[in-house]
């Protein structure tokens, strides 16, 4: 590379409604600038919980998306989430991180439910138990090859070359540790609110203590309003995102919908509270296409009783506000999480 070269990564969130792509360039000690940003249109059921079902329509909507916005890298770092990704936390002897090699094999054979063969794996070493100082933590991230190899070649497909592919949830929580300052004492509550999925992410002092992905999102809010008011998809869509001039009370339907968002919260709590691993959540922060629709985070604030606020991926990086054309940052910065956190990532991190 030549001397004083910048670095550019293209963070590429492919999900069920549209496609992100953002380009970030490294500043070097001084952080990050944002060169670049896309989102597509919206793709009709070529991604249904997380896999694929139209591969042509996909890459066609990549390739179209970075030519339109001029994006120029190659190099992109993409994310998977769904039913074929596993992130758990065990608890097993304190070894090296040598030795803990081999021995994560084995224990993630008892934890895996495919055979393990077939899996992608990955882990990093949390500390030691907090109950046991000869055990130690272990976060274990395991994806079926398959699919991932899959997901690859989609890239691949598309001109691109993938780098790194890592997973949605943790994608969203750098993005924020970038831009957040988080006191050890915070529990975070990260939900990151897509059209069909919402990943959620409790984090303390960096660590992931609980990862889960639901089936709610958009479409949930929207097929509750095209219920409750007898609308078109599109009219539904129009009230959920607050731009309809009917007049409906959409607010009461959405919080009826963030009803299961909720109790997956407070269960997530109650078990991290019965481990003894984390304190109550003190904080929720939201992020992803579907976060700013009315009524989710004055819902959550009040079942909760902590603040809750849209996430600005875009607080600490520089920007020349004219890449937005006059749109309003904050309506587009929280859609742009998943593909911030991944431009962040370079060859080499952990997580």
């Amino acid at each position: 590379m030549l001397f004083g070269k910048k670095q550019s990564l293209v963070g590429l969130d492919i999900g069920s409604h549209t496609i992100k792509a953002v380009e970030l360039e490294s500043l070097g000690n001084k952080g990050f600038r944002l060169t670049n940003w896309g989102i597509s249109a919206p793709l009709a059921e070529a991604i249904v919980d997380g896999e694929i079902m139209d591969r042509q329509l996909v890459t066609d909507a990549i390739s179209n998306l970075l030519e339109s916005r001029a994006i120029k890298s190659r190099s992109v770092v993409a994310a998977v989430s769904g039913r074929a990704v596993i992130v758990k936390k065990i608890t097993m002897n304190r070894l090296s991180p040598e030795d803990a090699k081999q021995a994560v094999y084995w224990e993630a054979e008892q934890h895996v439910p495919y055979d393990i063969n077939d899996v992608s794996l990955d882990f990093e070493i949390l500390g030691p138990a907090p109950n046991d100082p000869k055990q130690m933590q272990v976060l274990l991230v395991a994806a079926k090859k398959d699919m991932v190899m899959s997901f690859s070649d989609l890239i691949r497909e598309s001109g691109l070359q993938p780098l790194i592919v890592d997973v949605d949830s943790f994608a969203a929580q750098n993005a924020l540790e970038a831009n957040y300052e988080f006191t050890p004492q915070d529990v975070v509550a990260i939900l990151n609110i897509g059209a069909e999925i919402t990943n959620i992410n409790i984090t303390q002092g960096g660590v992931p203590y609980f990862t889960k992905d639901l089936q709610v999102g958009g479409t949930s809010f929207t097929e509750a309003a095209q219920r409750k008011f007898s609308l078109s998809q599109a009219e539904a869509a129009a009230a959920v995102r607050g731009e309809s001039s009917a007049g409906l009370e959409v607010v009461p339907v959405i919080e009826q919908a963030c009803e299961g968002l909720a109790t997956a919260l407070e269960r997530a709590q109650a078990y991290l509270r019965t481990a003894g691993e984390a304190g109550t959540v003190t904080r929720v922060m939201l992020c992803g296409g579907s976060a700013m629709t009315p009524g989710v985070a004055e819902f959550l604030q009040r079942r909760f009783g902590v603040p809750v606020e849209i996430a600005n991926p875009l607080a600490r990086i520089a920007y020349d506000p004219a890449l937005f054309a006059g749109q309003d940052v904050m309506k587009v910065a929280p859609l742009l999480t998943v593909g911030i956190g991944l431009a962040l990532r370079r060859l080499g991190d952990k997580k």
